[in-house]
């Protein structure tokens, strides 16, 4: 590897260091403080922290490889999650915001429930921990083997080595920074994405010949390649089932914690449609930026007659078309990405690991200073057991991310949509909508029926029968019983403050 990569590399981790060492001077002992940053984000890191959480190495790696390979078909998905993530800053951002303060001053999603729904048993809690802990666990490992393919592959270290460098860079920034780390190193490392995604495709483009000519040569490929209703590795037409399970991803916004979180950290109601423009913004630019850098890297590669593995287009281009100072900031945008993502869950998890298991069941009267000192040491468990599953390289596909997001979307999305909007809302549909939409998806991924010879899962991605089911099961429950005391009255001082917001 060249010595300037290596050196803008190490400037990378350094500053990622930086951060977790000064938000750790800077974060109060307090369990709010720890896990919410004393909701006190303000607007563009809220944005970006929520979108490099989110995007992960989908963003450089998965949608560039599916543009190479199928065209702007592919790009199906990107619109889902542009309309989804947009609807989850109207609907669900402001909403929660109010609402988790409201509710005992909720400072995980399963705390919200509990305290939404008056839930003295604490079922709520359990299932919706169990949920998280199992999901993020396994999506946490999913990260952790793409940090050490990314070192194999291009940094001519053993798998296992990267395991370690990535894991352990990030638990240090999380371990010590709590959510403050997390949110501002993402917020560097969804800077450090954006700027990628704009000067790989335009540099790509240039090296064409301009755009007129990028797009002669991805014709002189294949036609059917800028077809948006046909596989252009198929030849196939996209049905109109399969266009709905691109779209149905954006579905699963509302229910994803490690994103969610940040609506619930924001420095006020108010700094929400700032947020809402920045992040939105960021995430069209990079959507962008990452689909043209699949297509017309295609064109670029078939020019100088390489063959290269789909999803290292992006890795492929950094390091044949930039200085290598410059590429070692490029290899960093995809490091950005997979840790950003890691970051947040290994957060999520220990969160409520901490706020939902120990505090809830073995010290309730725990001081702040305990529960911290037990969140950070859920957090380097986590990353442990991530560890251990990513040894075996094939325990952590990149279904497993798909599932997961199905699992939330559909367990966790009808249930915070409607305990935002439904007033009468109850404790059984809250219960009942969670399991029925979770269980759905485990169904219908493993059930061994087929339709026209493919699997439920191939003919239908699972979070649209699992959001549907969960949704009924939400509204016919809620007609069969009454919340809760106390219910109703905390509901309407939450609409109370959101109109009072509005105005």
């Amino acid at each position: 590897m060249e010595i300037s990569t290596i050196i803008s590399l190490g400037i990378y981790f350094a500053v990622m260091l930086g951060i977790g060492l000064f938000s750790y001077r800077q974060t109060d002992t307090s369990v709010e403080g720890y896990m919410l940053g004393g909701r006190q984000l303000g607007p563009a890191v809220t944005a970006l922290s929520a979108g490099a959480s989110d995007m992960s190495g989908w963003m450089l790696m998965g949608l560039p490889g599916a543009m190479y390979v199928s065209g702007i078909s592919s790009g199906w998905i990107a619109v889902g999650l542009v309309a989804g993530a947009f609807a989850n800053y109207i609907l669900v951002a402001p909403r929660l915001r109010i609402y988790t303060e409201i509710a005992n001053n909720a400072v995980t999603l399963p705390d919200y429930f509990e305290n939404r729904f008056a839930d003295n048993s604490r079922l709520l809690r359990v299932i919706a921990s169990v949920v998280i802990v199992i999901f993020f666990t396994l999506y946490t490992s999913s990260g952790v083997v793409a940090g050490g393919k990314l070192f194999e592959s291009s940094f001519g270290l053993s798998y296992e080595t990267g395991l370690y460098v990535t894991t352990g860079v990030v638990v240090a920034y999380t371990l010590f920074g709590g959510f403050m780390a997390v949110s501002i190193t993402d917020f560097v490392q969804g800077c450090i994405m954006f700027v990628s995604l704009v000067m790989v495709p335009v540099v790509v483009i240039m090296e064409l010949g301009g755009f007129g000519q990028a797009v002669d040569a991805v014709s002189t490929i294949n036609p059917q390649l800028f077809d948006p209703f046909t596989d252009a590795d198929s030849g196939e037409a996209l049905s109109l089932i399969g266009i709905v399970s691109l779209l149905a991803w954006g579905l699963g916004y509302f229910g994803q914690p490690h994103i969610i979180v940040r609506f619930m950290a924001i420095r006020s109601v108010g700094d929400v449609p700032t947020a809402r423009r920045i992040g939105m913004s960021w995430m069209i630019v990079s959507i962008i930026g990452a689909l043209m850098t699949g297509l017309f890297g295609l064109a670029y590669v078939t020019a100088n007659s390489n063959t290269i593995d789909p999803e290292t287009i992006f890795i492929h281009l950094s390091q044949l078309l930039f200085h290598p100072f410059i590429g070692g900031f490029l290899l960093a945008a995809i490091l950005a990405a997979i840790m950003s993502t890691i970051s947040s869950q290994l957060l999520v998890t220990s969160s409520s690991l901490t706020s939902d298991f120990y505090q809830a069941f073995l010290r309730r009267d725990a001081s702040d200073k305990e529960l911290v000192l037990a969140g950070r040491g859920s957090v380097i468990l986590v990353a442990l057991v991530s560890i251990y599953l990513a040894y075996d390289r094939d325990s952590t596909i990149l279904s497993l991310v798909s599932n997961a997001w199905a699992g939330f979307g559909a367990a966790f999305g009808p249930l915070v949509l409607f305990s935002l909007f439904k007033r009468d809302m109850t404790r059984r549909a809250a219960l009942g909508g969670m399991i029925v939409g979770a269980v759905t998806v485990l169904l219908w991924i493993y059930l061994p029926f087929t339709i026209g010879g493919e699997s439920l899962s191939s003919w239908m991605y699972e979070i649209v029968p699992g959001f549907i089911l969960s949704s009924l099961t939400i509204i016919i429950l809620s007609k069969s019983g009454t919340p809760r005391e106390g219910v109703v009255d905390v509901f309407d001082a939450f609409s109370a403050k959101l109109t009072e917001f509005k105005k």
